[in-house]
């Protein structure tokens, strides 16, 4: 099939970085949403974006923000929006109530050939898909912000999905521009958090705990960023935490909770934050304070509560309970997921030399802690996953 025509729902800014990259790439594109103003303040960022791109002549020879945007329409009309398309993505809130409102839209009213797929980055893609009754044409095809930089698109197979439609939205993905090679790797399962996402998502079990101790012992939460931090990330657990956003961890923090284990409950200390909206990097106070810009964060004192490579155990146990859930083959994916989304080296490699050893650390870990969903799982504890390259 060939895709001509998409159609972006949601005007936000993961939703106005596919509309750049796939007008970048020469589709024809129709912006949809709910009120006009939303369009415009999309817009107007999208025209900034490609002014400054232009500027730097990294649009291409002969090509301009004003040449892009003939491509482009806008409506607050979903239903005539569809009437013509190959490809519908859906970047509106994670709601699921809403989000099935949109599919069953796109779904009475596109062309029977259209796939439809939504870009939610924890929600069950099956459960959307449901509602369209055309589950074989919808897919999962998430993105990361921000689109025209990060490499890393995830298809995620809903259980419905069929073979025909993962290609189609892997050869889509795989052919929009970016800062390098994107890397579009197929989740074979639909379970929470996908690849990238659940891959961190148990570090929360420990930290939540960690950030606790420390509150209890009146420790520095520099000291304890320092405990968290190895020479191949780019900064530790409670930066990053600050850069993404605290409600963003919050919330599916809860969902986890719910989907996953109640381990991943969100702790007191936690909890207190996202009350007291010290949400980071975006309001200027998290862990840190980014009044100034990026912290600079004194990390020459450690904490003692946790360390480094227990982040890369529970990361590493994670990674062989995808391999056992039939989420991905082999490890290497999951390596390349972490280095294309987070742009630091996956763990799975160094788990084929350390597993015995970790093992034993999360063993003895749960015992401190109290948190069963950390314990090593059996392919971990076997070293079943070595091969599974």
């Amino acid at each position: 099939m060939e895709i001509k025509n998409i159609v972006v729902i949601g005007a936000g800014l993961m939703g106005m970085g596919v509309v750049q990259v796939s007008l970048q790439k020469g589709y024809k594109v129709t912006v949809v949403d709910i009120k006009d103003e939303f369009i415009d303040r999309g817009v107007s960022g999208l025209k900034k974006g490609l002014d400054r791109l232009e500027q730097k002549g990294r649009l291409g020879e002969g090509v301009t923000t004003a040449s892009i945007l003939e491509k482009m329409s806008t409506t607050t009309d979903l239903a005539a929006a569809v009437k013509d398309a190959d490809l519908i993505l859906e970047a509106v809130i994670e709601n699921m109530k809403i989000k099935q409102d949109v599919f069953k839209t796109c779904a009475d009213n596109a062309p029977d050939h259209c796939i439809i797929a939504t870009n939610t980055s924890s929600m069950s893609v099956t459960e959307i898909a449901n509602a369209s009754g055309k589950a074989d044409k919808c897919v999962g095809i998430h993105f990361f912000n921000p689109v025209p930089l990060m490499r890393l698109v995830e298809i995620i197979k809903g259980d419905g999905t069929s073979d025909e439609t993962m290609d189609i939205a892997v050869a889509w993905a795989e052919g929009l521009p970016c800062r390098g090679k994107r890397y579009c790797p197929r989740v074979l399962k639909d379970r929470p958090g996908f690849i990238a996402n659940r891959m961190i998502a148990p570090g929360f079990v420990l930290m939540n705990w960690a950030f606790d101790e420390a509150v209890a012992k009146g420790v520095t939460w520099e000291e304890l960023e320092a405990d968290t931090v190895k020479e191949t990330s780019p900064m530790g657990f409670l930066e990053l935490g600050d850069y993404v956003g605290h409600d963003t961890y919050y919330h599916i923090n809860n969902y986890y909770a719910k989907t996953l284990s109640p381990d991943f409950t969100p702790g007191k200390a936690y909890t207190e934050m996202y009350e007291t909206k010290k949400l980071g990097r975006k309001v200027g106070q998290g862990f840190f304070d980014w009044t100034q810009g990026r912290p600079k964060i004194d990390r020459s004192k450690k904490a003692g509560i946790v360390t480094a490579e227990q982040l890369d155990a529970i990361e590493a146990n994670e990674g062989c309970r995808l391999l056992e859930e039939g989420v991905v083959k082999n490890w290497q994916v999951i390596d390349d997921t972490m280095m294309a989304g987070f742009n630091r080296p996956g763990v799975m490699e160094l788990a084929t030399q350390n597993y015995e050893k970790w093992s034993t650390l999360l063993a003895e870990l749960v015992a401190k802690i109290g948190k069963d969903y950390i314990k090593p799982c059996e392919f971990l504890k076997s070293g079943k996953f070595v091969g599974m390259k």
